[in-house]
């Protein structure tokens, strides 16, 4: 059964009475179809964005037990661990030959490893969840105050920072320090072998996009494997070589996406590393800065 609209016009002569009108009957079956249509889509997708919200609060609930469980149910027995191994040595080390003590040695690393571990995973969990609290924030300074930390605990290091003026952003304070913390870490870990060595944080535009680089003067990576770089436990060098859990860069990339940016590194063996990343849009291309496009600090 078709639908009609009818509308009609008067028609006036040239004293303006009323000398006829016009009537027009339009078909609007294919109009009305298409109206309950997209009412029946709105309606689907409103009830499976519902669902959805109700499966991530469920999921995020789950997240919660579980972050709880991990902190408690997991740290009470390290710390037994490494309390009685502590225990064990100071009472009955005298007892042991150098052998036991090694091992003995390794049970408490083992443990404070796997604290440490626990540690960053939660740190890890808490950059997915929650708001982001947006506000004006300096990079700059956050930047300064935490390269002062690292060379107020290892004074004996010779590392020069040179961080750029005026890298005022809009973000989450709390969560782009985390980014700071864990980039600036990990170039002071892999400087770390350096008589001397060099950390720079500056700024500058690629393809329109604010971009933000982290350069260090290192040991460097393979480019080859650039891609597991900001995967959770995923490792570029062995551990006895460098210290770390393989969490810190994953963390660093959930905080930069959540804030809608995109990080990437680019690297070679013995030849430093420079990490980019921006905190609203993604740059098709990206090269190594020149030394114009240093920063100053």
């Amino acid at each position: 059964m078709s639908l009609l609209s009818v509308t009609g016009t008067p028609l006036t002569d040239e004293n303006g009475d009323l000398s006829g009108g016009v009537v027009v009957f339009r078909d609007i079956t294919l109009q009305k179809e298409t109206d309950q249509e997209i009412r029946r889509l709105n309606s689907e997708l409103e009830r499976r964005v519902a669902e959805r919200t109700r499966d991530l609060a469920y999921m995020n609930s789950e997240l919660e037990a579980l972050c709880h469980s991990v902190s408690h149910d997991l740290r009470r027995p390290l710390r037994h661990i490494d309390g009685f191994s502590l225990e064990l040595s100071d009472r009955y080390g005298k007892c042991l030959d150098e052998k036991g003590l090694e091992f003995l040695h390794k049970v408490r690393e083992g443990a404070q490893r796997m604290g440490r571990l626990i540690d960053a995973l939660l740190q890890l969990s808490r950059t997915t969840r929650g708001d982001i609290r947006r506000r004006r924030m300096d990079l700059s300074e956050t930047a300064r105050k935490i390269a002062s930390d690292f060379q107020r605990k290892k004074p004996q290091r010779k590392v020069q920072f040179q961080i750029a003026e005026g890298m005022n952003v809009e973000g989450d304070p709390e969560l782009l320090q985390v980014v700071l913390e864990n980039l600036i870490g990990n170039a002071w870990k892999f400087t770390s072998k350096r008589p001397t060595a060099r950390i720079e944080f500056g700024a500058k535009q690629i393809n329109g996009v604010d971009t933000y680089f982290l350069r260090d003067d290192g040991v460097g990576f393979d480019p080859a494997f650039a891609s597991k770089l900001f995967s959770p436990f995923e490792r570029l060098h062995r551990e006895r070589e460098y210290d770390g859990n393989g969490i810190g860069l994953a963390t660093v990339q959930r905080v930069v996406m959540r804030h809608g940016g995109h990080v990437w590194a680019e690297s070679q063996p013995n030849d430093g590393a420079i990490f980019f990343f921006t905190l609203c849009g993604t740059p098709s291309s990206s090269d190594y800065l020149d030394d114009s496009d240093r920063g100053s600090g």
